[in-house]
């Protein structure tokens, strides 16, 4: 082959890879915007909400602060030396940031084999589902998002074990969390009707 031609099919791998990629939101801090933005998002969100009983803005707020709505978002490689890329810190991957092995328990106990952490209607029915966890595990109240937090992020045994008292900033990221999750609630109210022109009604 020649090089110009190894060249074209670089390009048309490139853009091919590009065109699979979901981008973000534009507006990620108004939820009325995501939703009218990505028009399937919402019912999936519904769907979420309806299955495990968590909140739509609690969800989105989660998810929000896990990866700002990238699709194929992933924890920065660690650098050896300060220069060379090196191994990733966690194998967490996608929308929510699931780990490999907490995404598989999701997809035995609730998912189904097919779903995907870079699909946004999978990554909220896993937020979802894991916040129905902590409540059946520690006992967590749906509508407490910064409890719900913690526990999403120190996995249900580290919250039990109380692992997130020892990190200040982590405590200080789930009230972030939780805020955002407040003004997402009243943002939603304001355009909820006008989404559940075809669904049900209301946030919880």
């Amino acid at each position: 082959m020649s090089r110009a031609l190894q060249w074209v099919a670089v390009l048309v791998l490139l853009v091919s890879v590009s065109a699979c990629s979901t981008s973000a939101p534009r507006d990620i801090n108004n939820i009325c915007a995501i939703f009218r933005e990505k028009d399937d998002w919402y019912d999936a969100a519904a769907d979420s909400r309806d299955e495990w009983g968590s909140a739509i803005p609690v969800m989105m707020a989660i998810i929000y602060q896990e990866s700002r709505f990238q699709d194929d978002a992933q924890p920065p490689r660690k650098k050896i030396f300060g220069v060379i890329p090196g191994f990733r810190p966690s194998s967490a991957y996608g929308y929510s940031q699931a780990k490999t092995e907490t995404w598989d328990d999701y997809k035995r106990d609730g998912g189904g084999f097919g779903a995907d952490r870079d699909d946004f209607s999978d990554a909220i029915d896993f937020v979802g589902w894991y916040n129905q966890k902590s409540l059946q595990r520690n006992g967590i109240s749906l509508t407490n998002t910064y409890a719900l937090y913690l526990a999403y992020h120190e996995g249900h045994g580290g919250y039990r074990r109380g692992t997130y008292l020892k990190k200040q900033w982590l405590m200080n990221v789930a009230r972030k969390v939780d805020a955002k999750a407040n003004s997402y609630q009243a943002q939603l109210l304001g355009c909820q009707e006008e989404l559940n022109s075809g669904g049900l009604f209301g946030w919880f």
